[in-house]
């Protein structure tokens, strides 16, 4: 059996706060393979978006095991930390974070760049063609609309190949439509690469299009629910 992209054991993780301690994750454990799609699901404050933050390395665990894409996180530098996520791991925000003041195709061309890739422009210029946006390469954020910026945000998280794509709440500022369509756009793009997705949602509708369900509750997993067959 090949090495799982996301191994994660008896993660804690505890923020201070002016009250003392605050345990934001407490004990997760989670495993899952190339190619799978996971729905992540819970309440508010359950502790979602905690945990797609150590996966993407931009949050250190407390305490446990985190291996993302065959690297140990744990006690990785700043610096060894950007280059694995680089060149791992493709992020999805709610809110787009596009540059505003670069246009689509340098926002997609940004993190080939910062991995010293030559041929980032027209990279990015295939992935913005994957997209639907090749004619909007010279355009900024600011002139286009969401559904464009989020599918940029795409192009720009797929635009390294990544083994494993991060998406939190993806369509939470999109209208039904748009979103609808964003969300057949990723895990379109998903399938063709094969990669992994995590996907930190509210919606049951878009959680059934996954693989597999994890639910949250008070910073733990209470269920690990495959999709059932149609």
């Amino acid at each position: 059996m090949s090495e799982p992209i996301i191994d994660l054991r008896d993660v804690q993780l505890s923020l201070t706060s002016r009250a003392g301690p605050v345990d934001i994750l407490r004990g997760v454990s989670l495993r899952a393979g190339q190619g799978e799609t996971l729905a992540i699901a819970g309440p508010s404050g359950s502790g979602k978006t905690s945990l797609l933050m150590i996966l993407a390395g931009l949050e250190q665990a407390t305490s446990g095991s985190v291996k993302v894409a065959g690297h140990a996180l744990t006690g990785l530098s700043e610096d060894a930390l950007s280059l694995m996520r680089g060149a791992n791991i493709g992020i999805v925000f709610q809110s787009f974070h596009l540059v505003p003041t670069m246009t689509a195709l340098e926002n997609v061309a940004l993190p080939l760049e910062f991995a010293g890739r030559a041929d980032a422009a027209s990279v990015a210029l295939e992935r913005l063609t994957e997209v639907g946006l090749a004619g909007r390469a010279s355009h900024f954020p600011s002139q286009l609309s969401g559904g464009e910026q989020q599918r940029v945000a795409i192009a720009r998280a797929l635009a390294p190949q990544p083994k494993l794509i991060l998406a939190d709440e993806p369509t939470g500022n999109l209208d039904t439509k748009t979103g609808s369509i964003i969300i057949d756009l990723l895990f379109a793009m998903q399938r063709q690469r094969q990669a992994t997705l995590v996907l930190v949602t509210h919606d049951e509708h878009l959680a059934r299009k996954c693989s597999r369900t994890i639910r949250m509750a008070d910073g733990r997993v209470i269920s690990d629910e495959a999709a059932r067959a149609a």
